[in-house]
């Protein structure tokens, strides 16, 4: 690979499952990327399935990939490679650089198509697949093959960005090729504020002045450990109301676990900062998370946060500081931090407090700027 001419910008394409047909934490960073990036003067070109009707407005210029809804997944897609007519519009945009946000069959096809061709292939790690597998019996016999997929799939990139040092320790631990750079998620404290407490939005949901209230924001599938989570708020005696903010596909289960929670669906913008804001406990079991966004969030908005002892948790929730850290498979262990917050309004004051301190460190700009260096270090080499 030769440097890049001096009289034009960075040219990355981007190559990623999941960008704008639904919210979630992968394609949110990703949108936010593109829009550093192009403020910066770098050329981004988006190679992603899209569906009819997009769930936001997106960043940047799309190439539409050929893609099918997944079976018993429809609100995601499953993009099938790359046809000839897609790469050749990789290819006449000339990238200095692939980068691939998803090792399904889509990037395993961008991954190919730069090592012919002697591009630079680069990835993001945004999610613990592997750990999805053991909550669906049909696929848990797949765990051991999934992992030497992924062992293969990154250790053939130059670079790979993971989100925090307990993924990174995870990865290594499974015998991935240490090709690991640190690149963090960041949180936009203007938006997500202690002062954005709401008396207006807790009435709204028929929630009084001095309810306690103990949160949980999640797409509504098992991964997200849905069975903890229910059970550690059905064993909770102390006076509370749960709110649930998400949807999918199990929200039914949670319904009936949860008859007496608030269900408020998807939320985003500033409502979804005054639900934070508004409540008094943060509550996440899920031990699939690379980094945990949700919960930087919470933190950002002052809540005293229990989490599952896992990756991405464990980089964010200094236990007995901000929150607590909690085994996964513990509902009882769950229920017993969550009371003892519950039943002291001063030590969940003094850790929301600490959590909000916390979360002040997390910058988008710092990460962003991360990301565009790293590029330029990479492409400032000369590869034999």
């Amino acid at each position: 690979m030769s440097f890049v001419p001096s009289d034009r910008p960075i040219r990355v394409a981007l190559v990623t499952s999941s960008y704008n047909f639904i919210p979630d934490g992968v394609a949110l960073t990703l949108n936010r990327l593109v829009a550093y990036l192009e403020s910066r003067g770098v050329e981004v070109l988006v190679f992603t399935p899209t569906a009819a009707t997009p769930a936001f407005a997106h960043e940047g210029a799309i190439v539409s990939v050929p893609s099918l809804p997944l079976p018993a997944r429809p609100e995601y897609r499953l993009a099938l490679g790359l046809p000839g007519t897609v790469k050749r519009q990789l290819l006449d945009f000339a990238p200095d650089i692939i980068h691939i946000a998803v090792p399904d069959m889509l990037g395993h096809a961008a991954l190919r198509l730069a090592k012919k061709h002697g591009i630079p292939a680069v990835a993001s790690y945004h999610t613990r697949y592997e750990t999805y597998l053991k909550h669906y019996w049909y696929l848990s016999p797949l765990e051991g093959l999934l992992k030497r997929i992924l062992r293969r799939f990154y250790g053939a990139c130059r670079e790979v960005y993971l989100p925090s040092d307990s993924t990174r320790a995870a990865l290594l631990a499974n015998g991935l090729r240490d090709n690991f750079k640190p690149w963090p998620r960041g949180i936009d404290m203007a938006r997500f504020a202690p002062d954005k407490r709401s008396a207006q939005w807790r009435a709204q949901h028929g929630i009084g002045a001095d309810e306690l209230v103990i949160l949980h924001v999640s797409r509504l599938v098992r991964e997200k450990r849905l069975d903890t989570l229910t059970k550690a708020l059905g064993q909770i005696t102390v006076p509370h109301r749960a709110v649930i903010v998400g949807d999918g596909p199990d929200r039914d289960f949670a319904r009936e676990a949860l008859p007496h929670a608030i269900f408020v669906g998807f939320l985003g913008g500033e409502e979804l900062a005054r639900a934070y804001a508004s409540s008094d406990i943060f509550v996440f079991p899920s031990d699939s998370e690379s980094f945990g966004n949700v919960t930087l969030e919470a933190m950002a908005s002052g809540l005293p946060c229990v989490c599952a002892d896992a990756t991405g948790s464990r980089s964010l929730v200094a236990p007995g500081e901000t929150g607590f850290l909690v085994d996964a498979d513990d509902p009882v262990g769950f229920a017993d931090k969550i009371s003892a917050l519950a039943t002291d309004a001063a030590l969940r004051h003094r850790m929301g407090q600490a959590a909000h301190a916390r979360a002040l460190s997390f910058s988008w700009d710092e990460t962003m700027a991360r990301m565009l260096g790293y590029y330029r270090t990479l492409l400032s080499r000369t590869v034999p």
